[in-house]
């Protein structure tokens, strides 16, 4: 058991976390998402599960741990409803607000439209798929670094 960690971080996603680098994506998706199928293209090769977990009970452990990338304008981004790209469901104001309180401050999400989003996806480090059932509970976080000290 190790300290300090939030417990919904399993073994296999603190590996990753640990194994990314400076500009990687992650990406976190609803159970709708074809989480298996997009993570074949990725480094890992298939999602990490965390059943039971919100989209953003999920980010709010992930961004315990993890830095978002400074050097871009959107290092959080969401997948945005079809038909309806400027419309915000409930998940997403949710992960929003994990953001801003990981990060101290606002950083609004940039969005992606459903199918580059899916493109986007395939190109990320690895696949989290959390037990969100609502739609549109998907999201991209790109690694940032840890400054020296």
């Amino acid at each position: 058991m190790l300290k300090n960690i939030d417990p919904i971080i399993t073994p296999d996603l603190l590996t990753v976390l640990a194994s990314m680098g400076h500009g990687d994506d992650l990406v976190i998706c609803d159970t709708n998402f074809p989480s298996r199928s997009v993570a074949q293209h990725t480094m890992v090769k298939a999602p990490i599960e965390l059943p039971n977990v919100s989209a953003a009970r999920a980010v709010r452990a992930i961004l315990s741990l993890m830095p978002l990338d400074t050097f871009v304008d959107h290092p959080a981004r969401r997948m945005e409803v079809v038909g309806q790209p400027d419309e915000i469901p409930e998940v997403q104001r949710e992960v929003q607000a994990e953001i801003d309180r990981a990060e101290g401050r606002a950083w609004p999400m940039g969005s992606v439209e459903r199918f580059a989003f899916y493109e986007e996806a395939k190109k990320a480090y690895a696949v989290v798929r959390a037990g969100e059932g609502r739609f549109y509970g998907c999201f991209l976080l790109k690694m940032g670094v840890v400054p020296p000290k």
